[in-house]
């Protein structure tokens, strides 16, 4: 989202779609993790551009719209 001139909420419509793949790995000991990252990335950009989440605090998307 970003801000109109009267600092209303507007959606964003001018960026891109962003592709993402989303990868859990469950733990026996402990909640199951999801790590959230750019499918075609490799090596140091991989490694740099990715985030991690407890399962739980996973949503889906169409449900929040």
């Amino acid at each position: 989202m970003s801000l109109d001139p009267e600092g209303m909420a507007t959606a964003a419509t001018d960026r891109p779609a962003v592709d993402l793949s989303l990868t859990v790995v469950r733990y026996a000991d402990g909640p199951d993790r999801c790590t959230i990252y750019p499918p075609d990335a490799t090596g140091d950009v991989r490694m740099s551009t990715w985030l991690s989440v407890d399962y739980g605090a996973v949503v889906d998307l169409t449900s929040m719209q």
